[in-house]
């Protein structure tokens, strides 16, 4: 018999200044949440005012991370020390693997006065963390969709749904990342590996969950089991569903760089200061 997965945590966004100063609502990285293994951050810039975004991310590092910036509305300029630059646009899905080391920036672009979009962090297991950076990005018509029974509509990001396999791939911790539109009225079981850590976003609508009544926008943590069972009352809702595999390992950050001890936090920050980083 499956396991269905209970709520373990509920965490209101919060309002944040990032990078030369974006407006963002945080919900993973704060005093009330730090982290859910595999996962260090999560940032909704979804803006009400297209002057809250657009001081944008100028050029900055990273190291020891997956950085994953998901698409709604509007664009970002990205361009790094790797050699990648181009426009994200709406739909459309960057999956930035840090490594060793990387210089990059990511510059909001409103349309029609709308910027919409996700920023997901994902640790990389400690005999990656100095290993090549490595760049992917899908513009919305390679990201595939797919229905689920009930009604449901999934794009697949990554990992599978069926025989519905994401574009994004060679991903250590193994991740799904869907967005699912759930019509009113409607439920969807959502399968889950056992081992995964699995967050749901809610960012329109409102749905029920293990019992619950949870209206958007709120990020929803859930426990162990092998699937998610969701539904709606009338209106439609649209999430994020999004699992790991845990690292299990020590974790140590300092902004945009996660490692797994302070040394090697200390011997970054000394490259940086340097002019060493990122390494050749």
């Amino acid at each position: 018999m499956t396991r269905l997965r209970s709520i373990e945590r509920v965490i209101e966004p919060q309002y944040v200044r990032e990078g030369a100063g974006v407006l963002l609502r945080r919900s993973i990285a704060l005093p009330t949440l730090d982290h859910v293994d595999p996962f260090l951050l999560f940032d909704d810039f979804r803006a009400a005012k297209p002057a809250d975004v657009l001081p944008g991310f100028p050029m900055h590092p990273h190291r020891g991370i997956e950085t994953v910036t998901y698409m709604l509305a509007g664009n970002v300029a990205h361009q790094d020390s790797i050699g990648n630059a181009g426009v994200v646009g709406p739909g459309a899905v960057q999956w930035m693997t840090s490594g060793r080391g990387i210089l990059h920036e990511e510059m909001p672009q409103p349309v029609d006065d709308r910027l919409e979009g996700f920023q997901l962090w994902v640790n990389l297991p400690a005999a990656l963390k100095m290993g090549p950076a490595r760049y992917q990005e899908f513009a919305a018509g390679d990201i595939p969709e797919c229905a689920l029974p009930g009604g449901a509509r999934a794009r697949v990001i990554a990992g599978a749904v069926d025989d519905t396999r994401g574009p994004v791939a060679e991903i250590a911790v193994q991740p799904t990342y869907l967005d699912v539109t759930l019509p009113g009225s409607a439920d969807v079981t959502l399968p889950t590996p056992a081992t995964h850590n699995v967050l749901v976003y809610l960012f329109e609508g409102d749905i029920r969950l293990d019992g619950q009544t949870l209206a958007a926008t709120q990020m929803i943590v859930l426990g162990a089991g092998e699937a998610a069972a969701i539904s709606t009352g009338a209106r439609e809702a649209r999430f994020l569903f999004i699992t790991g595999q845990p690292l299990n390992e020590p974790i140590a950050r300092h902004g945009p760089f996660v490692m797994n001890t302070r040394e090697e936090i200390q011997q970054t920050l000394q490259e940086l200061r340097a002019g060493t980083f990122p390494p050749a």
